[in-house]
């Protein structure tokens, strides 16, 4: 018998961690329609400007991890307090930045913020609910992952709009603030006290596994953060370098599991949990191709056709509609069809982008915007299917005990897979815009066929995913057929 008692107030304490995740994962997004009047507004370059984009994606990133553990020890109530109100703190002191240095490190700091904040949702999941729910809140949470990904550029636009300039952009950090101050206050009221329990930091938390896996994200994310700049051709030193960091956490990571003590990162997770490396491995290869489309379009309708950001980021509403209704439905439906969704939400948005690609070069450039509505449609239905049922069949067997570390985990790579996919994407379409003589619609096409080989290679690790989890499957029934003979012969 199990002596699991739900909280009756758990629905609403999701709803409150999940506006508070959204924000923090709307942050990624929503700056870039706001860059080029900051660049105006504080008289800086491209340079440093790129770095409240790229500063906030590599302090999140790095901290991921941490954040998870140190949720998982010191109960994930009180770090979600903490990092809330930190992140409310760090998004007003943005806001109000009068110079490029000052928002650089606001950027930073508020990045940690949300870094720490990400995780303590997938670890309330696993402490507020069981069996069927618990699928349903995962699902919500997926859903909340990739929609705020997606409308970031849109609702970046109507800030601007709404604002206006030279003082707009302030008010895509300002409008944290008010939200997050409601969310503490119904936090405190529904989120439950988790139990009292005794931590030695020095013993429990694993610092020096806090230290090597960072160096190693670093050594990853910094180059890519950096590649307008050059810093593929200036730092690709750091690559090696990571590697030697993540193979030295990974032998201190096993040494500590062997000596009895709390791992920062067991691995474990990857090797015994069933699903999880590969549903890490899916997420982190289907962002790669996502999340560096936004990048793209916005380029392709801002400097090639002229829009507004307000204009361009209406362009690509439909991937977001498309996205929110279906991540609501799909996370009803993984209980029945499981992989399935997300092998079929893959395949969708790949012949999504596809479809873009040849679309922008059959149309004039004055229909491009209403051309690829469409397609955009169609692939932000089948991105509702990846992300939500991805986050819950890849997060459904990690022990409670493991459950903060392990989203942090998931999102740690979401977080380099939008790092590798926005460098790469944006890269290749400025090379044709330079050498196609500013065909910008050319361009386009070429990124859209990368992001959709980047979406393919998601798409075969799922597959495989699907094959493994029906010889499990088989393997499982077989096994209980072999124990009810037993206990007929028992019998």
């Amino acid at each position: 018998m199990s002596d699991y008692q739900p909280d009756p107030k758990r629905w609403r304490a999701l709803a409150v961690t999940l506006t508070a995740g959204f924000m923090s994962l709307l942050d990624v997004s929503i700056v870039n329609t706001a860059l080029p009047s900051i660049e105006r507004d504080l008289n800086t370059g491209s340079g440093v400007i790129q770095w409240v984009v790229s500063g906030y994606a590599l302090s999140f990133g790095l901290v991921l991890v941490a954040g998870g553990r140190l949720g998982d020890a010191l109960g994930r109530r009180r770090m979600f307090l903490i990092v809330l109100a930190a992140f409310v703190a760090t998004s007003a002191l943005a806001g109000a930045a009068q110079d490029p240095t000052t928002l650089v490190i606001a950027r930073l700091a508020q990045g940690v913020a949300a870094g720490m904040l990400t995780p303590q949702n997938s670890g309330l999941i696993q402490d507020l609910f069981r069996g069927a729910e618990r699928g349903r809140a995962f699902g919500m949470f997926g859903a909340v992952v990739g929609i705020s990904t997606a409308v970031g550029p849109v609702l970046g636009g109507v800030i601007l709009a709404v604002f206006g300039d030279p003082n707009g952009w302030r008010w895509v950090f300002y409008v944290n603030v008010p939200i997050g101050v409601v969310a503490f206050a119904l936090a405190l009221r529904l989120v439950p006290k988790s139990e009292p329990r005794a931590v030695r930091l020095r013993t429990e938390i694993d610092f020096v596994g806090m230290l090597l896996l960072a160096a190693a994200v670093l050594g990853v994310l910094l180059p890519l953060v950096e590649s307008e700049q050059g810093g593929l051709e200036k730092l690709w030193w750091l690559f090696p370098v990571a590697v030697v960091f993540g193979a030295a956490f990974v032998r201190w990571e096993h040494r500590r599991a062997r000596n009895g003590r709390s791992p920062l990162l067991d691995t474990r997770l990857f090797t015994t949990t069933p699903g999880y490396a590969s549903g890490a491995a899916v997420g982190a290869l289907y962002f790669c191709g996502f999340a560096g489309i936004w990048l793209v379009f916005a380029l392709f309708f801002q400097q090639g056709l002229g829009y507004t950001p307000l204009q361009s980021g209406l362009s690509v509403t439909p991937f977001a509609l498309g996205s929110a209704v279906a991540a609501a439905v799909a996370g009803r439906l993984v209980p029945r069809w499981g992989r399935r969704l997300t092998v079929t939400g893959l395949s969708l948005v790949a012949f999504g982008l596809l479809t873009v690609a040849l679309v922008v070069e059959l149309v004039p450039p004055s229909a491009a915007g209403l051309a690829v509505a469409v397609p955009l449609l169609v692939g932000g239905v089948g991105g509702g299917m990846v992300i939500s049922p991805n986050t819950t069949l890849t997060l459904e067997c990690v022990p409670t005990t493991m459950a903060g570390v392990a989203g942090g985990a998931l999102q740690t790579g979401q977080r380099i897979g939008t790092a590798i996919g926005t460098a790469v994407l944006a890269s290749v379409f400025q090379s044709v815009v330079v050498a196609s003589g500013g065909h910008y619609p050319v361009a386009l096409s070429v990124a859209m066929c990368c992001a959709a080989a980047l979406t393919c290679v998601a798409l075969v690790v799922a597959i495989l995913e699907l094959r493994a989890r029906r010889v499990r499957s088989g393997l499982t029934e077989a096994q209980r057929a072999a124990q009810a003979a037993a206990d007929v012969q028992r019998g």
